[in-house]
């Protein structure tokens, strides 16, 4: 697939920044080890940086989607504070079958472990999959990934960095 995107997937919570639950708030936001260090290492190897999250807060009524995308936009901020590269694109589903929020409130192909949300990021980023990485803690990120025809990587904590150099060096 020439003049196609290749990219690293990032779940969000727990992955790019400490885990807090239905995190919303910028207030609450903290990045973990080295994950600045690591959205910069997958620009500097042509990588596009593209975060996909579920975030069932919005279907349980907790926070609403403009939330969602104000703390997106705040990370993009944040890093561009630092003089670092934008993420280059966010996902985001907002669904859970036991939600409180009708119109949230719904089976969808967009949750992980689902692939909706990268087919998606594919498909608009021109993204070629099969390049491509999904870096995420938990088991249904990584299933998410490879549902999508990438690879997943599960990271167990520690330095985000140091997780993204092992896995891209075993191409």
């Amino acid at each position: 697939m020439a003049n196609k995107n290749r990219a690293i997937f990032f779940d969000r919570d727990g992955t790019l920044n400490v885990e807090v639950d239905y995190l919303y708030r910028p207030e609450d936001f903290r990045w973990m080890p080295e994950a600045v260090e690591a959205l910069r290492y997958c620009h500097e190897q042509g990588y596009l940086a593209v975060v996909i999250t579920n975030q069932s807060g919005v279907a349980r009524g907790f926070y609403h989607e403009e939330d969602v995308v104000r703390l997106h936009r705040w990370m993009n901020r944040q890093l561009a504070e630092m003089g670092e590269q934008p993420i280059d694109g966010f996902y985001y589903c907002p669904h859970h079958p036991q939600g409180t929020v009708p119109q949230y409130t719904t089976v969808c192909s967009c949750r992980k472990p689902q692939p909706g949300m990268i087919v998606q990021a594919c498909r608009e980023l021109q993204i070629d999959p099969a390049q491509s990485w999904m870096i995420g803690d938990s088991l249904r990120d990584v299933e998410s990934g490879e549902a999508a025809g990438v690879r997943g990587v599960r990271y167990t904590g520690g330095s985000l960095l140091e997780c993204l150099k092992e896995n891209l060096g075993k191409r």
